[in-house]
């Protein structure tokens, strides 16, 4: 099958290869052709080694299709289901799962680091965060997929499988966001959008979306922001909403030390930071001892949106199918796979929400 190939952090390059074969299935796994899948950030981080990652490697990790073969011992779902695939699955019996946080089982994600997904030619190879959506099929542990309705299109139910799912889940999971809330949302990405929409959807009273370009002010106004403003005009909208005490909730969607100290100076005394950009860990932010004691802020993560997918994919859907959330609008350019790499590159233009790769 044909596959886009990341063999080297230093060249960067995707190389689409036809001479690629995914592993299996074998028991408790599950074949899936896919219909379409996100270009997200995360790849983008995966192919600059923000995000550690074997190589070489299949990148993509937001998507959907259709099953094709199980193997042995898989109950539940069958050929010919779609589903939409989770890159972050919860495996049930891990000390996370046992305790009612599935959203940070690592089960899969420490087996995907060992075991390769993938032959290129006859080398092994590794998806992504376990996936490898930058190719024509893929194999995945059961756990792994969502049925869904067959009628939900590809790229609707691709873009719920990261993306959307991290940005509200921040929102109506991690922080609760309640009806008449003052939010803050930096970065107005794909994610950023996500987030916007979340709080929207909880009945935040005030929802400022926060980015450097400034063509994505009128797009995030368009899906629920209440305002737009660039960085340095934070400080100033924060004092005119909020009579200077700051916001309840502030949503960090970039990943950057600045954003996120911004993200805490934007709270009030007592506020919540939710931190979802997925920065790296050679960076570092710095906070004093007594702004931590004093001011009373709790600064959360939220990784994949505190999801539990099996819950809150149909949810997401519900919600899409209601017309209380807009995923087609997020699309704002389909591609090949042929074209992943320019894709990739092209995530910091201003006019892009989300890039889907769509298969034949």
């Amino acid at each position: 099958m044909r596959a886009a190939v990341l063999h080297s952090i230093e060249d960067g390059k995707l190389v689409v290869r036809d001479d690629v074969t995914a592993v299996g299935p074998g028991p408790g796994e599950v074949r899936i052709k896919l219909g379409a899948a996100g270009v997200c950030h995360s790849d983008l981080s995966g192919r600059n080694g923000g995000l550690p990652q074997r190589l070489p490697a299949i990148l993509g990790h937001e998507a959907a299709g259709d099953i094709v073969a199980v193997g042995e011992g898989v109950t539940g779902i069958a050929e010919g289901d779609r589903v939409i695939i989770s890159w972050m699955p919860p495996c049930g019996s891990c000390p996370a799962c046992r305790r009612g946080q599935p959203e940070i089982c690592l089960t899969h994600m420490i087996g995907s680091y060992r075991q390769p997904r993938f032959l290129v030619g006859d080398a092994p190879a590794w998806g992504l965060s376990g996936v490898g959506a930058f190719a024509e099929e893929i194999v995945m542990p059961s756990v792994g997929v969502v049925k869904i309705p067959a009628d939900v299109p590809y790229e609707i139910a691709a873009l719920i499988g990261c993306g959307v799912m991290t940005g509200v889940g921040a929102v109506i999971n991690t922080a609760r966001v309640e009806p008449g809330a003052t939010v803050v949302v930096i970065g107005c990405g794909g994610v950023g959008i996500a987030a916007i929409q979340g709080a929207r959807l909880s009945g935040a009273a005030v929802i400022v979306a926060v980015d450097p370009v400034e063509a994505k002010h009128e797009t995030a106004k368009r899906f629920g922001a209440t305002h737009a403003v660039s960085p340095d005009q934070l400080a100033d909208v924060r004092n005119e909403l909020t009579g200077g005490e700051g916001f309840d909730y502030a949503f960090e969607v970039v990943g950057m030390p600045s954003t996120i100290r911004s993200a805490w100076d934007a709270a009030r005394r007592g506020g919540t930071v939710i931190i979802v950009g997925a920065g790296r860990s050679d960076q570092t932010v710095e906070f004093n001892p007594f702004e931590l004691f004093f001011d009373g802020k709790t600064m959360h993560g939220s990784l994949y949106g505190s999801a539990d997918v099996r819950r809150d994919f149909p949810r997401l859907i519900a919600l899409w199918q209601a017309g209380r959330l807009d995923l087609a609008g997020m699309i704002t350019q389909r591609v090949t796979l042929d074209q992943a790499d320019d894709a990739l590159s092209a995530l910091g233009r201003g006019d892009i929400i989300r890039q889907v790769i769509v298969y034949d």
